[in-house]
């Protein structure tokens, strides 16, 4: 499982001091889908850098026992002076994946062709993010973080992602912020709302959706 305890999370700004998630408390069984709702600047992609170890929580704890993956089509960990394939190899290494078994995946979905073997410095936004789902896709996980709906490359290209993740490992957990109340339908058992630092929990999703409704207005 996955436990958030009393998480807070603060940045240093010229205005001061800003409050980013104030005493947030989550608990996320294996297999289990949450969906957490918010608005744009909410925190959301905060938080789920807390989850994934990119940032440190400012006070509270956080507990992980499960693997769990990268925000989904983050590419913000690769070395931009190697190419795609040897930042393949550097996370096989770091993760203890297959070399090669993981090479060939990944350059059959990503689509990438003669650029993986280009430094990443030189993709575009989208080529990264083709990467890092690819990557994301290749390494199993116990649990897996989406950061917003997933938008990688074409419609074709959208519909192979959605099959990999949501289909093929529908049996794995999942942690989706999105402010698309209907994604979160589509894909989550249970959801959360984070509205001004703090983290609402629901049972039922439509609970969430009509406290969100409310939380816009």
């Amino acid at each position: 499982m996955i436990v958030l305890s009393n998480i807070n999370k603060s940045y240093d700004t010229r205005q001061g001091q800003r409050m980013i998630l104030e005493g947030v408390n989550l608990r996320v069984e294996r297999g289990e889908r949450l969906g957490i709702l918010g608005r744009n600047g909410a925190g959301k992609s905060t938080l789920i850098r807390l989850i994934s170890g990119i940032e440190l929580p400012t006070s509270g704890r956080i507990y992980r026992g499960m693997s769990i993956s990268w925000p989904l089509a983050f590419g913000g960990a690769f070395q931009g002076s190697l190419t795609g394939l040897d930042n393949i190899r550097f996370i096989c290494r770091v993760y203890g994946a297959p070399i090669e078994p993981t090479i060939r995946f990944v350059e059959e979905f990503s689509e990438l062709g003669i650029y993986l073997r280009e430094p990443v410095k030189k993709y575009s936004s989208g080529m990264r993010a083709r990467l890092a789902f690819g990557i994301s896709m290749a390494i199993e996980f116990d649990c897996f973080l989406i950061d917003e709906v997933i938008a990688v490359g074409d419609n074709r290209f959208q519909k192979k992602s959605r099959i990999e993740l949501f289909e093929k490992r529908r049996d794995r957990a999942m942690i989706i912020v999105s402010h698309n109340a209907d994604f979160v339908r589509d894909h989550c058992e249970h959801a959360a709302v984070l509205v001004n630092g703090k983290l609402h929990g629901f049972n039922q999703i439509e609970d969430a959706y009509h406290f969100y409704q409310s939380s816009e207005a």
